[in-house]
């Protein structure tokens, strides 16, 4: 056998393996624009109302799956189209859901007559604030059914329910679950 025999009966292996290259390449960017999507969404943060759980510049992952089987509990930090500018997707926590009543006393948030314990606002106080233009809240607000009363955890900076009032359960577009960019905030995120 020659040199050149030798390289000839590898050539199906070689064009096998970069089939087989090609194929996973496809499927990964099938997988990526297609199925991942739907389960998925990536949101980069671009504002401070998240700090002290989430930061300026962190990239997370909104699951979507979850409220397919469940509405959004208080605790859960959702994605959700923004009341006060259509297109626009905000990240919040869940203060308190259909027939819950909240109260602001004292910067302490109340719920259905107990205060809050809230460690991830850094003893950051929760105020009423001006409310978007047409909107009432008015405390004790006691939140309508289907609907969801938010907060960022950054209490101080934070155009949240106290803003624009409560948010519909079916504008909510994702859970979120896990910072994965940059590197030394990759985890999961708490609720």
């Amino acid at each position: 056998m020659y040199a050149g025999d030798h390289a000839r009966s590898n050539e199906p292996a070689v064009k096998r393996a970069l089939w087989r290259l090609v194929a996973f390449l496809l499927l990964f960017v099938l997988v990526n624009w297609g199925v991942m999507p739907l389960a998925l969404q990536a949101y980069a943060i671009p504002s401070g109302s998240m700090e002290g759980t989430i930061l300026v510049g962190d990239r997370v992952y909104s699951e979507r799956i979850s409220y397919y089987l469940h509405d959004p509990e208080a605790g859960d930090i959702i994605t959700f189209q923004d009341p006060a500018c259509e297109g626009r997707v905000l990240i919040k926590r869940v203060v308190a859901t259909g027939g819950q009543t909240v109260d602001l006393v004292d910067g302490r948030v109340v719920v259905d007559g107990a205060p809050l314990d809230e460690p991830y606002v850094n003893g950051k106080p929760s105020f009423p604030m001006d409310t978007a233009w047409g909107v009432d809240v008015s405390y004790p607000l006691t939140v309508p059914e289907g609907e969801l009363w938010v907060m960022g955890d950054n209490r101080t900076n934070s155009q949240d329910s106290r803003y624009f009032g409560t948010v519909p359960v079916d504008s909510v577009t994702g859970k979120a679950v896990f910072t994965y960019w940059p590197v030394p905030r990759i985890g999961l995120l708490d609720s």
